[in-house]
């Protein structure tokens, strides 16, 4: 018998934990989890539940199948190991050593915290086993009398008082095993917060094997949201930092136009751990970065508490290793991310009981909501029913919302508390006028308007709906303007390269007067697409855009005569809107037209007269149906307790369908790299682009299977990634 610190958890190119220290971090974790999730855990019972929960990883298949130098004598020997072995089954041997009464609640935390019990994706759930493999219930205790000893030797070392550590028969550790199977089979409809918790710690720990305890200590703090509270932040400039936010109602609606202060508003409205939704990836970074600046704290790592989630969140903490690590986790102090990766709770996919947990009672701003439409409006609607069914605060936040939709949610959130409502009067909204639209009949004007924006050393962002379109007019502008500073921005750049866009963007193109071409006295444009569309706090002098929806051309407008202050109001710029000719896409035609309709040539636009615009164009709430995708509907769960859904019901309810791309130079370094260190080089793009063309370019079977591209490298840097490709939104 081997001794403990030689039994492993994991396998040395996974670090080499042993199974005595994983079980001990697990303890630690889900005694910090059990406490600071609003549920009334018993920490005790979760804390045998981390003693439990891998101890079947001493079965002779587990540990030979994560031996380093594993060699067979012959087929036959290895036909013998090729069994289907799940650890956490194995460790429900042991069950009858804890009092019964606590048996359901161990077993709720053990039995899946790895797979569902039912329908899991490889059929390997204990009631799909009992279902297709015949001896699964034998090959799970295969050797147990030579294993078993090192699992009681674990338990020892955390001294429980009420559980008889004694040897158990192969016999009593079989008729644990079947009372396992006959309770699952039993489970009712619902969720389990107990497989929940065990995940959370368990995936916890698994990450931080050598720094366990300090990274527990900075779980759950509340945020010190000082910074926005001080008397010294407000201003005139800003009517919303003028109103009181101590209202005692728990939710919140505000409609203000950009610069009129809502994100501190809203954070101000909260008083416990935050979520931060936003639309989009680059307002997400650009909040991500604008609140760490704002809340440093002295001697500590303000990455830890202040996280990003979206598909390359890593980047904003690169060279962070633990701060990159921690963005999935929760705890956080503040999290800022995509309502898409909050889907999980309604959808039910894996890890969902983890996000309720952490979710429950928290306060959960909707930044923008306004921009969703369709599916991803219904989606963002469901989700707040079941953020209200956990207690949340919602704050809601926007510039432009039909009034149809308004009602929705206002209703929605009064069925669960009452709703602080805030908008600013007529008078007040008159202050942020500030552009003067001028309807542009053809693509034609486009070149006069910026020769006459040149001349007069003006920065102008030139807005396309599509990636194509944006190629091609940044090339022929480029060559038509040749010394004059230009860059392109869209979604179809590798990853780490549209976040460096992002930076340059704001750095070197925004007009703030304190950067590189924001100084006044050079000209500059961006051509982009819908990317900049939100949340970024970039400021030019004019604008040229395809004709949008109202709410995104009013969003659009938003990046332009942006900075507030004493001289610039009263001021107003020119923003220009390109009539709709030919291809709508990625919208509907009705909808270009009758917002093209609703804007007045040559005349400001009044901030008092914006939601009559958009009520014209949007007189019914744009939502899909979702229903048959939801865990929860009509008031009852539709998904069995300890089971989740797979990843192919989100894509499917949200109509999402997105493939990635390489370029052929990155592919000999993306075979060989850690997953984190892949998401750099790749290549968002849209399955409906890509497919007429897959069977031209290589798919690796590796990573996200991406597309290999055939582009130089310094194309793609110029323009991003370019195909022979119909038009389409991404």
């Amino acid at each position: 018998m081997k001794p403990l610190n030689k039994l492993l958890a994991k396998s040395e190119d996974k670090g080499g934990t042993t199974l005595l220290e994983h079980t001990k971090h697990v303890a630690k974790a889900i005694e910090v989890f059990a406490e600071k999730y609003q549920f009334n855990f018993d920490k005790n019972i979760a804390i045998k539940a981390a003693a439990l929960h891998d101890l079947g990883k001493a079965h002779v298949h587990f540990q030979h199948k994560i031996e380093k130098n594993k060699s067979y004598k012959s087929m036959m020997e290895k036909d013998d190991w090729n069994y289907i072995h799940r650890h956490e089954l194995s460790s429900l041997g042991f069950l009858s050593l804890f009092p019964k009464e606590e048996w359901h609640p161990l077993i709720d935390m053990v039995v899946a915290h790895h797979k569902s019990i039912k329908d899991d994706k490889s059929s390997r759930g204990i009631i799909d086993l009992d279902s297709t493999c015949r001896f699964w219930l034998a090959n799970h205790l295969i050797d147990w009398e030579t294993w078993s000893p090192y699992g009681l030797k674990i338990l020892e070392q955390f001294n429980f008082e009420n559980i008889n550590l004694r040897l158990i028969e192969k016999e009593e550790a079989e008729e644990n095993l079947e009372y396992v199977l006959n309770y699952c089979k039993r489970k009712s409809l619902g969720w389990s917060p107990l497989r929940g918790l065990l995940m959370s710690a368990d995936h916890f720990a698994s990450a931080f094997p050598n720094d366990i305890q300090e990274k527990l200590q900075n779980l759950f703090a509340i945020p010190d949201l000082s910074f926005y509270t001080n008397p010294n932040r407000g201003s005139d400039l800003y009517p919303l930092s003028k109103i009181d936010t101590k209202d005692k109602r728990p939710h919140t609606i505000v409609v203000a136009p950009t610069g009129a202060g809502k994100t501190d508003f809203l954070l101000k409205r909260c008083k416990g751990r935050i979520f931060y939704t936003l639309p989009f990836q680059a307002s997400i970074n650009a909040m991500y970065e604008r609140i760490k600046d704002d809340i440093k704290e002295e001697n500590e790592s303000v990455e830890e508490k202040i996280r990003v989630l979206h598909s390359t969140s890593a980047l904003l903490v690169k060279g962070d290793k633990a701060a990159e690590s921690l963005q999935h986790f929760g705890g956080a102090a503040i999290k800022i991310l995509t309502p898409h990766q909050l889907a999980s709770i309604i959808f039910g996919t894996v890890e969902f009981e983890s996000m309720m947990l952490d979710l429950k009672e928290t306060d959960i701003i909707f930044d923008e909501i306004h921009t969703y439409s369709d599916v991803g409006r219904s989606m963002v609607l469901e989700i707040i029913r079941t953020l209200l069914r956990l207690n949340c605060r919602i704050h809601i936040g926007t510039a432009t919302m039909p009034s149809l939709l308004y009602n929705e949610v206002l209703n929605l959130l009064k069925e669960n508390g009452e709703v602080y409502e805030v908008k600013l009067a007529d008078e007040v909204l008159d202050e942020f006028d500030r552009h003067i639209v001028h309807k542009m009949e053809d693509e034609k004007e486009i070149d006069v308007v910026l020769k006459t924006a040149f001349e007069q050393k003006e920065k102008v962002l030139v807005i396309f709906n599509t990636v194509k379109k944006a190629q091609k007019e940044f090339i022929r502008l480029s060559e038509k303007f040749p010394n004059i500073p230009a860059m392109l921005i869209h979604s179809r750049f590798r990853r780490a390269d549209r976040f460096a866009l992002e930076k340059r963007l704001k750095l070197e193109f925004n007009g703030d007067g304190s950067e590189k071409y924001g100084n006044g006295l050079m000209p500059c444009f961006v051509v982009s697409t819908q990317v900049v569309e939100v949340s970024l706090d970039i400021s030019f002098d004019r604008m040229i855009t395809q004709v949008a929806p109202l709410d995104a051309l009013i969003q659009r407008f938003g990046r332009v005569n942006r900075k507030r202050s004493n001289d610039t109001i009263g001021k107003y710029k020119p923003v220009h809107v390109i009539k709709l000719k030919g291809n709508a896409l990625p919208y509907q035609t009705k909808s270009l037209k009758e917002s093209y309709d609703q804007l007045e040539d040559k005349v400001l636009l009044k901030e008092r007269s914006l939601q009559a615009k958009i009520d014209a164009v949007y007189p019914s709430l744009d939502t899909k149906p979702i229903d048959v995708h939801l865990i929860y509907y009509n008031g009852q769960y539709r998904i069995k307790k300890l089971c989740h859904r797979q990843s192919a019901v989100l894509v499917e309810a949200l109509e999402i369908q997105s493939a990635t791309c390489i370029l052929r130079c990155d592919r000999e370094k993306y075979l060989n790299a850690k997953w984190n260190d892949r998401i750099p080089m790749e290549i968002p793009i849209s399955i409906r682009t890509i497919a007429r063309y897959k069977n031209q370019y290589e798919q690796l079977e590796h990573g996200s299977y991406p597309f290999v591209i055939p582009q130089e490298e310094a194309e793609h840097l110029k323009y991003g990634l370019e195909l022979v490709e119909p038009e389409i939104f991404l």
